[in-house]
């Protein structure tokens, strides 16, 4: 099973695809680290994300409790607080660090609606490169706006050695947004396939399941089926800043299946609610293609996306990410 937590909706960025930073949370609402320690030991994966995870003052404690839940755990975060991030990864140096990087200086600061963001972000991950992490990278949010950045963002990675990730713009309760969209999909669907066939001429193999979730997100922007089934709720749960169990945060109504505050979590998972909630997912006809969601599914259906490298690597086939 997998996890994330979003430690809090409070956020110093004003992105342009997210309206979290007007609807934060109370700092005195939001759980306690204490609270971590009830979700279930043996995950698989954790990722700690927000609103902006480092504004909290008792990150360090909530990182703590949850490294003893999960075998990796990575802290998504705009990269802002180089300090704070700097001081964490020196205590806790097997964490893993993702920053949000929107596209070059100019259009990062913009559409991040935070002044010298790409400055705090570059500087926060030559610093945790210089210490000897191993678990870094960016990441980018693909939209009209940004989608010719993908490239020169993948070359900067590529050449400073760390991991690159890539999202799409969506709609959800979690973003307080019901009006993103592409205006020129199949042009944002090309530069995702370019992506993926850069990925594929690498020589790692995870850089070649990137690909093939990169040629699904394509699939995504153009209105297409979703190819591999979604089952949060089921192997992926979220654990939101006030204590519920949600799915996801990518459906357009918030399903929580209970609150960690007044029960255990294995009495959520196996409650009546938790079957009603998954039971939504089922017939939920949104076909996010966000990494949550997607990872989980692509490893329980390694079969499918090794078909897909095998075609389009070893053959150099066009084929689309289905079956």
């Amino acid at each position: 099973m997998e996890g994330c937590i979003i430690v809090t909706y409070r956020c110093n960025a004003k992105c342009y695809m997210c309206n979290t930073w007007q609807h934060p949370s109370i700092q005195e609402e939001e759980i306690a680290p204490d609270i971590v320690n009830r979700i279930p030991s043996g995950l698989k994966f954790l990722n700690i994300t927000g609103g902006e995870p480092f504004l909290r003052k008792d990150i360090q404690e909530i990182v703590e409790i949850a490294l003893r839940k999960t075998e990796r755990l990575v802290i998504s975060s705009n990269g802002y607080f180089t300090e704070k991030i700097v001081a964490l990864a020196k205590k806790f140096p097997k964490i893993g660090i993702r920053l949000s990087i929107e596209g070059l200086p100019a259009a990062n600061d913009e559409l991040r609606g935070i002044k010298d963001g790409f400055d705090h972000a570059l500087r926060t991950l030559l610093e945790l490169q210089s210490m000897g992490m191993q678990d870094i990278g960016f990441g980018i949010t693909v939209s009209d706006r940004n989608a010719k950045d993908m490239i020169e963002l993948y070359r900067l990675a590529k050449a400073m050695d760390v991991e690159f990730a890539t999202a799409s713009t969506h709609n959800s309760f979690y973003f307080h947004k019901g009006d993103n969209t592409f205006k020129n999909p199949e042009m944002v669907a090309r530069e995702f396939e370019k992506i993926s066939r850069l990925l594929l001429q690498e020589k790692h193999p995870k850089k070649w399941f990137r690909a093939y979730f990169n040629q699904c997100m394509a699939n995504y922007v153009r209105g297409g089926k979703r190819f591999l089934p979604c089952e949060v709720g089921a192997d992926v749960f979220f654990l939101d800043p006030f204590g519920n169990i949600l799915p996801c945060n990518g459906m357009d109504v918030e399903a929580p299946m209970g609150n960690l505050k007044d029960k255990t979590f294995d009495e959520i998972w196996s409650s009546e609610q938790a079957r009603k909630v998954r039971e939504q997912v089922r017939h939920c006809n949104k076909n996010c293609w966000m990494i949550g969601s997607a990872a989980p599914a692509m490893k329980k259906n390694l079969k499918i996306p090794i078909a897909w490298i095998i075609q389009n690597k070893l053959f150099s086939k066009k084929e689309g990410c289905g079956k």
